[in-house]
Order: structure tokens, then sequence, then C-alpha cells
């Protein structure tokens, strides 16, 4: 990032949104604290990482739509513990509610990027998806990046303290698996039983 500035925070975060191992939580506050030592153009940085942020999630959305309901529904089906019934409930809640999972979807951890896979595959609107991941994205990346302004050389404890919020997250889907086993596991019980 510093030999390429803002392009490089751009290019980072665009790569970040479609491969997830890659975290924003190193990326921003670094750029934050580039900007903050004159190195980088603040504003620079936080339009190329929204920029990237949004570019990702068109690829990882047109990936959803040419998957498609049909194409998705067959794939999640053949997943252990997963019942096509659950998947079209999951699309119908999707097309109700998808303005708000992939507003506050861009600002969760992992979930970020995975977001514009389903709003592609229920084909939401491409204004309203472009509208809603940039307004995510862009509360996320002025968070971090303001985040690495505010502590300079101490930028990398916003990746030890956002850290937290990915153990929480980690923990609230091990909590929904082992719901929808015991779900499941009752539900098999219940059929094998009658």
């Amino acid at each position: 990032m510093d030999a390429l500035g803002a392009v490089g925070v751009g290019l980072a975060i665009l790569l970040e949104t479609v491969i997830p191992p890659i975290p924003s939580e190193v990326v921003l506050p670094l750029a934050g604290y580039l900007a903050q030592t004159g190195r980088m153009s603040l504003v620079a940085a936080f339009l190329a990482a929204t920029a990237g942020s949004v570019l990702g999630a068109a690829f990882l959305y047109q990936l959803g739509r040419w998957l498609g309901p049909e194409r998705s529904r067959r794939w999640l089906d053949r997943l252990p513990l997963v019942d096509a019934a659950d998947v079209d409930k999951a699309f119908r809640a999707f097309e109700r509610r998808g303005r708000a999972a992939v507003l506050f979807g861009r600002l969760v951890p992992v979930v970020r990027s995975f977001i514009s896979v389903p709003a592609g595959v229920v084909r939401m609107p491409w204004p309203q998806f472009l509208l809603y991941t940039a307004i995510g994205s862009a509360i996320w990346n002025a968070a971090l990046i303001g985040a690495g302004v505010a502590l300079g050389t101490q930028y990398e404890l916003v990746e030890r303290y956002v850290g937290f919020l990915d153990y929480a997250l980690v923990a609230a889907v091990v909590a929904a698996v082992a719901w929808i086993v015991v779900r499941y596991g009752r539900r098999r019980r219940g059929t094998l039983e009658s």
C-alpha cells in the first residue's frame, strides 16, 4: 500500500471481499496510519477502499445470479443437515429483508463477503444492492480507517479488538449450527416414530 497508495488500498479490499482470509481489519487501519503520516490521502484511501468493496461485492453478486435459485438449492441440498425446504425459506426471507441483510452484513467480518451471493441468487434489484453495499462498506471502511488515524503507530490494536468480534461471530455460527443439528435430529426422530 505504501508503494501503490490508495490504489493499493482499493486492490487489497477488492481481494478481501472476494477472498475473505485477507483481513480488512489489518489493511484499513494501516491505510489510516499512512494517511495520518501524510504518505496517503485520507479521502483517496476511503474512496478506494469503498470502490474495492463494491467491486468485489458486485463480482460475488454476479456469481449468485449465475447460480440462481435452482442451482443453489441443488448444491445446498447436498450438504449434510440442509433441507431444501429450509433453503426455500431462507431465500424468501432474504427477498423480504435483503436490503437490511446487505447493509448490516457489510459490517460483519466474514459475512461481509458472502452476503452478496444470496443477494444475487434472489436477484435483488441491482441499484438497491449497489446502494446498500456502498453504504455498509463506507461505514465499515470509515470506522477502520478512522481507527488507524486515531491510533497512529498503534494501528495494530484495531485488529486485536476487532478480532473479538470475529470470535463472537464464530461462537454465534457454532450455536446456530448446533441449533440446526438439534432441530433436524428432532424432526427426523419425529418422522421415524410416526
